[in-house]
């Protein structure tokens, strides 16, 4: 029988919430331009103001799309928390470990809002990143990205620590660019930029639709803590007009100012702090358990679907590590070789002085 998490109305959750645990990045991978998985940076992309005027449809015919009817599940999340964990001799102490798109359908559930992915814009990021930092490419390369072919595989992905009242959170999402440079200090705040696109505001209601957009696009970038939104405005045939740049965590107020689309940041979460709580007490057995909210229902089910085992969603090697990571910690700490540990011969007992005569 299924579990219910009743899904009440915003104002149910308004007011002071639980403080929320700044994202910090402990690891990253990349997927190169053929979809292979690589521990590290190596598809770090940088910001560079693309340039205006610009077809977002150029070269669609070429575009290398990787397929998203390939479920990947958790794999490169695990494979980079595995390694993470071989150099720390440690486990991670998150709570919930999962994709920021989940956890961004998480925070504005309470909405009821169905908000497509839309287009995605992977023409804008590719006008508006560069491989390397400005002073290490060609003035060739940067006048050229119109002509570059859009290739989704190629991925950056952040793993983050954060979390939400009393539960630990592991996130690992994609990250679009960067402003500058990572910090040396591990777990500093870097200068991440998320990109967006959006047609041209001209009316109150666009105004009103694009207000909803930005409750997803503030979630995105908050959950990794990247600072900095910067959306291409495009005409609706597909014309890069302007750019607009929004700091993610004013983006609440922004809104409310305006007046027109309503919804409250504290509340998504609220909302999710809460369902995080009832979820870590109701998943409190093994097997495989499944999350559903269906279409317009005010009630997220919780049922498990098999009474042992992961599935696919934990790979076999990533299980077979957590094993030898715990074996590890049972076994007691290697002795020194055994010459060393001979007991020490206790010393012959002095003889007694013999008392002088005369």
């Amino acid at each position: 029988m299924a579990l219910k998490f009743p899904i009440y109305t915003p104002s149910r959750y308004a007011g002071r919430t639980e403080p929320v645990k700044r994202p910090k990045e402990f690891a990253c991978f990349s997927y190169d331009k053929d979809r292979n998985f690589h521990l590290g940076d190596s598809s770090l992309k940088w910001y560079y103001t693309p340039q205006l005027d610009t077809h977002l449809s150029n070269g669609f015919d070429k575009f290398v799309k990787h397929d998203d009817s390939i479920d990947e599940h958790l794999d490169g999340l695990l494979k980079t928390i595995a390694n993470h964990e071989q150099q720390t001799g440690k486990p991670i102490d998150a709570h919930v470990v999962t994709w920021r798109g989940m956890m961004t359908k998480v925070c504005f559930m309470n909405y009821l809002l169905e908000l497509s992915a839309g287009n995605r814009g992977y023409k804008f990021e590719t006008l508006s990143t560069i491989p390397r930092p400005w002073g290490e490419v060609s003035r060739e390369d940067i006048e050229n990205r119109d002509q570059e072919i859009v290739n989704n595989k190629e991925q950056y992905c952040s793993v983050v620590r954060t979390g939400f009242g009393n539960t630990i959170v592991c996130l690992g999402g994609e990250v679009d660019a960067i402003w500058d440079s990572k910090p040396e200090t591990p777990g500093a705040p870097i200068n991440w930029v998320e990109l967006k696109t959006s047609t041209e505001i001209r009316t109150h209601n666009d105004q009103l639709m694009f207000d909803r957009k930005l409750m997803k696009y503030w979630i995105q970038s908050f959950l990794l803590g990247v600072p900095r939104i910067i959306v291409g405005f495009r005409t609706r045939d597909g014309i890069l007009t302007r750019l607009e740049e929004y700091e993610t965590m004013a983006i609440p107020y922004e809104v409310q100012c305006r007046g027109l689309a309503k919804w409250d940041g504290n509340v998504c979460i609220k909302f999710t702090q809460l369902f995080l709580d009832w979820l870590r007490v109701n998943i409190n057995d093994d097997g495989v358990w499944r999350i559903r909210r269906q279409r317009g229902a005010s009630h997220i089910e919780l049922f498990r679907v098999e009474e042992a085992g992961h599935g696919s969603i934990i790979t076999d090697e990533f299980m077979n590590w957590r094993i030898k990571l715990e074996l590890s910690k049972a076994k007691p700490p290697d002795l020194p070789p055994e010459s060393a540990h001979e007991p020490t011969p206790e010393p012959e007992p002095e003889p007694a002085a013999a008392a002088s005569s005369g």
